[in-house]
């Protein structure tokens, strides 16, 4: 599956209310917190931290539509 799949998929999912309301709660924060940390950590470990601007960038805005915060 290509990136650009996997984009689309997520905005499917997104536009579904039931996701949504789940990836609004107190639960889902704790999990995608740890998740996105892990993620932009292990990215910013491959490229040396040459674009921890970007990747960080990135995580807050996913971060912003993950959970309740």
């Amino acid at each position: 599956m290509a990136f650009g799949d996997i984009t689309k998929k997520a905005q499917q999912l997104l536009r579904d209310e039931r996701v949504a309301k789940a990836l609004k709660s107190e639960k889902a924060e704790g999990v995608s917190d740890k998740l996105l940390d892990g993620v932009a950590g292990a990215a910013n470990k491959v490229t040396g931290g040459k674009h921890a601007d970007k990747i960080d960038g990135a995580r807050d805005a996913a971060d912003k539509r993950i959970g309740d915060r």
